[in-house]
């Protein structure tokens, strides 16, 4: 089969996922992959990427996520999505000279719109779908919040013939076409062993604005050695050593960590557990996160908290409880890079079929007429 395969650029998690999937799909069929923003720059090194545009968060002074701001500053890319602007000219161009079967879209509208108005099939597969086509249970002061950013969802990405939702945790499908399965492992992390050792390990999606002085105090009283990734900084302080990203050190300091702290998006979760690594999630601002840091607390896999309540004291207890958080985390380890393999062709090959019979049926007719 010709499959397109579109990633949104906001993030690492999103080309994490995809790099899970991508060497399979590649190995057995013709695959065009579109991606912007971090995707690109983490993709295009290993793959031949089409750059495309994306839609991003933008935060405030304070380094928060802002509604008002991420609204306005992709107002117009969301237009252009919708009525077919230029951008959205340029990827279904690119779509309609690959002429692919089955588009797959991690959570990337442009291509899903294009793909909708050239008649191309459509499979979502992220995160997200978790939370609008499954059944989470979203703790009681977000579910609010939750009905409208579902709402926004299924605007923008909704429509899709068949949903393939990722995640460390687990919920019962709303609806048929809807799969489940465990969150997408690359094969760098299945390929590195764990092992334990006494450095925590600090990632921070936002860093030049995470990385607070409340937070460096907290690091700075551990008497152990501290790894902080995320943040423009870089060498030693103390007990803290700044490394820039890189995904073969990430992997190692992450395999060979005593614990982690971090903000909460799904695929970091999902290899943090896969470790078998206590967390400590400091969530950014957005429902998703909030529910992933809900889910490792109740899943006895560590701790959350909140940028503003991070002390030493708060350090000191969740290392104390390390130990229990791993022996959790060993048996809630779960790898879907083969579920979410299988998935995707078995919806593709689906779809491809449905396709050829209404191409064929469309044949008939004029022929006959």
């Amino acid at each position: 089969m010709r499959l397109a395969y579109a990633i949104h650029g906001y993030g690492r998690g999103h080309a994490m996922r995809a790099l899970g999937v991508l060497p399979h799909l590649m190995a057995r069929h013709d695959v065009l992959i579109l991606a912007g923003g971090d995707a690109y720059d983490i993709l295009h090194t290993d793959y031949a990427v089409t750059r495309i545009p994306t839609l991003a968060y933008h935060y405030n002074a304070k380094g928060q996520i802002s509604d008002w701001l991420t609204f306005k500053r992709n107002f117009p890319a969301v237009i252009d999505a919708a009525v077919g602007g230029p951008a959205s000219v340029m990827v279904a161009n690119v779509l309609k000279q690959f002429e692919p079967d089955v588009l797959i879209t991690d959570s990337e509208i442009f291509s899903l719109r294009a793909a909708g108005r050239l008649g191309i099939p459509r499979i979502t597969f992220d995160h997200f779908a978790l939370l609008v086509y499954c059944k989470p249970n979203i703790p009681w002061y977000d579910r609010i919040l939750f009905k409208r950013d579902s709402g926004v969802y299924r605007l923008l990405y909704g429509g899709a013939e068949r949903i393939i939702a990722s995640g460390f945790f687990s919920a019962p499908p709303r609806r048929l076409g809807v799969c489940v399965v465990g969150p997408v492992i690359r094969e760098a992390v299945r390929n590195t062993r764990p092992t334990n050792g006494q450095h925590l390990l600090v990632y921070l999606n936002k860093g030049e604005s995470d990385y607070t002085p409340r937070i460096e105090r907290a690091l700075l009283s551990l008497d152990i050695p501290v790894r902080v990734y995320g943040t423009p900084r870089r060498g030693l302080q103390q007990n803290i050593q700044f490394k820039p990203l890189s995904n073969l050190a990430f992997i190692e300091d992450l395999a060979s960590c005593k614990a982690v702290f971090a903000s909460a998006g799904n695929q970091l979760c999902g290899e943090v557990v896969h470790f078998g690594k206590p967390m400590l999630c400091m969530p950014q601002g957005c429902v998703e996160q909030r529910l992933n840091a809900a889910q490792i607390e109740k899943m006895g896999l560590g701790m959350q908290t909140r940028k503003g309540r991070v002390t030493p004291e708060l350090m000191q207890t969740f290392l104390s409880r390390a130990d229990d958080f791993r022996e959790n985390a060993k048996r809630e380890s779960r790898d879907g890079e083969r579920e979410a393999f299988e998935a995707i062709e078995r919806y593709a090959l689906e779809l491809s079929k449905q396709k050829d019979r209404r191409t064929a049926e469309k044949q008939n007719a004029v022929t006959k007429g």
